[in-house]
């Protein structure tokens, strides 16, 4: 059985989404970041860059998100496009693009927002206009794809779900204003049963709530340099 290391992040949430339209068995294993738990050595000797999620499959760790998504695609023959040169070319394209654009930038925008322990405009200014840009090619990609490939369901719908659900905490309330062909595809995939399920995993367990300085501690080291 898949042991999922998991918490309510955008990140796990895409492969939450994947284990349950495919039908993997899985156990679900928390990790609590605002405790800590990422940095212990039972979890960084699984993923070494102490992020969620990570998955173990008789023995095979697998760590990074879209990179799970990948390894159970082809594990499983499922959510994959035609095995064609193009069509795979466009499935890494997309695929990566989330990985290296719509994930890094949204986050960072979030953080500059919501966490910074000061105003920090530049910071703001970069990444907000970064994972908007992002977003946006996104919107325009969509408004001539029924899905991310075309016609079909696959692992890159997915790995976009997962960051979409928190678009307007990235973006701002107008988000869905700006974004409807992106909002199109939220409501799509938010209507299917597995992702209902893989949405109910969040309400089975419980994750610390308050960012107290334990947390920022915890999820922020970086801000201890400021204080040598």
């Amino acid at each position: 059985m898949i042991k999922f290391y998991y918490n309510t992040a955008p990140n796990p949430a895409k492969v939450a989404l994947f284990l349950e339209e495919a039908g993997l068995p899985y156990e679900v294993l928390p990790v609590d970041t605002r405790k800590g738990e990422q940095h212990a050595p039972a979890f960084t000797a699984l993923n070494p860059n102490a992020k969620v999620p990570a998955i173990e499959d008789d023995g095979v760790v697998v760590f990074d998100s879209n990179a799970i998504l990948l390894y159970l695609a082809e594990k499983t023959g499922q959510f994959l496009p035609a095995n064609r040169p193009q069509d795979r070319a466009n499935m890494l394209s997309w695929l990566m693009f989330v990985a290296s654009g719509i994930g890094p930038f949204s986050g960072q925008a979030v953080h500059f927002k919501h966490f910074a322990p000061q105003p920090q405009e530049y910071g703001v200014n970069r990444f907000d206009f970064e994972a908007w840009r992002h977003w946006t090619i996104l919107n325009e990609h969509l408004a001539t794809h029924h899905f991310m490939l075309g016609d079909d369901y696959t692992l890159v719908d997915m790995a976009v779900w997962g960051w979409a659900r928190a678009a307007p905490f990235v973006l701002g309330a107008d988000a869905w204003d700006k974004l409807p062909h992106v909002k199109r595809l939220l409501d799509e995939i938010n209507a299917r049963p597995a992702a209902q399920r893989a949405e109910a995993l969040k309400t089975k367990f419980t994750f610390k709530a308050e960012m107290d300085d334990d947390a920022r501690k915890a999820m922020f080291p970086q801000n201890d340099r400021l204080k040598a």
